[in-house]
This record gives C-alpha cells, structure tokens and sequence, in this order.
C-alpha cells in the first residue's frame, strides 16, 4: 500500500514540475510575443512621426505602450506620443501626455525631457501677455523645477534663457500697468507696478525706466527723499542711460541747458583747434 502512495506522490509531482514548465515556456513565449507587438507598434509611430502623420504615430505609440506597459518601450512610447502632438502644435494633448508620464513613470531617466517638453509647451501658448499670465506663470513654475532638479542637463541651459524671456514678459506687463496709471494720475497703484519691477525684475531691459518713474512720481508727491534714494540706484547702475538724464533733469533744472551750452561750447573749441592746426599746414 505505502508503494502505491510514494508512486502516486510521485506522479503528482512529476506532473506539477511538467506543468510549471510548460506554464514558464508559455510566459517566455507571450512576453517575447509582446515585446516584437511594441517594436512594430513603435516603429509605426516612428514612420508616421517622420511623415508628419502625427495623429497616427501618438496612437501608435500609445499603443506601443499599452501592450506591454512593463517594457522598458513603454515610458519611451509615452514620451514619443507627447513629442509627436508637440510637433503639430497640439500642446493640450503634449501636457495631458507629459503629466500622466510623469503620474506613472516619475523616476525615469528622462525625466528632464519630460519637464523641458511640458514647460515648452506651456510657453510656446503665450500670445497677449496684458490679458493672460496662466500659461507665462506655469511655463516659468516648470521651468525653475527643471534647473533645480536637474541643474546639469542641457535642458537647464535652455530653461534659463527661457525664464529671461519670461521675466522680460512680465516686467514689460507692470510697466504697461504702471504707465496706465500715471496717465490717470493714480500714483499708488503706479508705484506698487514699478517696484514690483525694481524689486522682483531688476535684471530686465525695464528695470532702468521703472527706477526712474519712481524717482519722477515722488518727486510730483513731494517725497524727495524716496526720489532721490531712487535716482541714486538708477545712477548707481545706469549712469549712462537716457533715464538716468531724465531723473537727473528733475533736480536740476538747469541740467538740459547746461547740456546745450557745453555742446555749443565744445563745438567752439574744436573748430579754434582746426583753425590754429591750419596755421601749420
């Protein structure tokens, strides 16, 4: 009896080790089966991509992805189905890819090009920058998140430059506003414009214009100690502007006169030097 029990247990077993064999054989097969599916899916989206057929290649890639979600193709396709609607202009689609790549894979390597691609796309939707600052303020929020995280990357050096331009946007909005505000006499709200430049955008083309309508509407106030603290700085750090001339003429009247004179004068003395260098020739 016990020699039927040991070759019954046997037997068992032996069917077990021939199935879970089987059961690995079929799992090789289906995830090599799988894996050629997303080469082909992929490679599609490539043609298409190349063929600017973008709205095909996005769904070829996606598909791609969604075959074999595991693949290490899966993240690239996500990645690529973003590119291809950036490619055709469709940024609303590009930030719906980017933010569910970044949801689903947010310690891939390429995660620079994924925050790069979704602050471009951000950026290149800024038209009227006095009617709406959503998508200049997300493209520069995604942008500073870049440089800090990934300082190295070439994507960083180009984030910068793009948050100067951003910078330069914004400050050009203020000074719009604040020049608003002078024409209606409204010197309150003027002031907090451009302070809000001398303060938070003091490295843009507009910061030298802004120190000096501060300078101009404390003096019009009567605050000529707040105008000169501004006059200084414009002097500080623009002596040679046209600005610094301007606030300059404020607390000297004579200032634009004595200008005029100096030139008369200076024409004079070259034209007595060109006589008297005559008299040798």
């Amino acid at each position: 009896m016990w020699v039927k029990n040991i070759f019954l247990i046997l037997s068992v077993s032996i069917l077990l080790i021939s199935c879970s064999k089987k059961n690995i054989k079929e799992d090789v097969i289906l995830e090599e089966s799988l894996e050629m599916q997303v080469l082909e899916a992929y490679e599609e989206g490539m043609k298409a991509l190349n063929s600017n057929d973008v709205l095909f290649a996005a769904k070829k890639f996606n598909e791609a992805e969604i075959l074999f979600p595991q693949s290490e193709w899966a993240p690239k396709s996500a990645l690529m189905a973003a590119y291809s609607y950036y490619k055709q202009d469709y940024y609303q689609d590009t930030i719906a890819e980017i933010e569910r790549f970044l949801r689903i894979y947010p310690n891939h390597k390429n995660l620079s090009y994924a925050y790069y691609l979704l602050g471009i796309s951000y950026y290149e939707q800024i038209v009227d920058e006095k009617k709406d600052l959503q998508s200049i303020l997300k493209s520069k929020k995604i942008f500073q998140t870049l440089i800090e995280n990934f300082p190295s990357t070439e994507y960083a050096i180009d984030a910068e430059f793009k948050i100067d331009l951003i910078n330069d946007i914004l400050a050009s909005k203020e000074v719009y506003l604040g020049r608003y505000y002078v024409d209606r006499k409204k010197w309150i709200p003027a002031i907090n414009r451009f302070r809000t430049v001398v303060d938070e955008y003091d490295e843009t083309i507009y910061a030298e214009e802004s120190l000096h309508r501060l300078v101009e509407i404390y003096y019009l106030l009567g605050l000529e100690e707040e105008s000169k603290k501004y006059a200084f700085l414009l002097g500080y750090n623009y002596q040679s502007s046209q600005w610094y001339e301007k606030s300059y003429a404020i607390f000297d009247k004579m200032y634009e006169l004595n200008k005029k004179e100096n030139e008369i004068k200076k024409r004079k003395q070259n034209s007595l030097l060109k006589k008297f260098k005559s008299l040798f020739e």
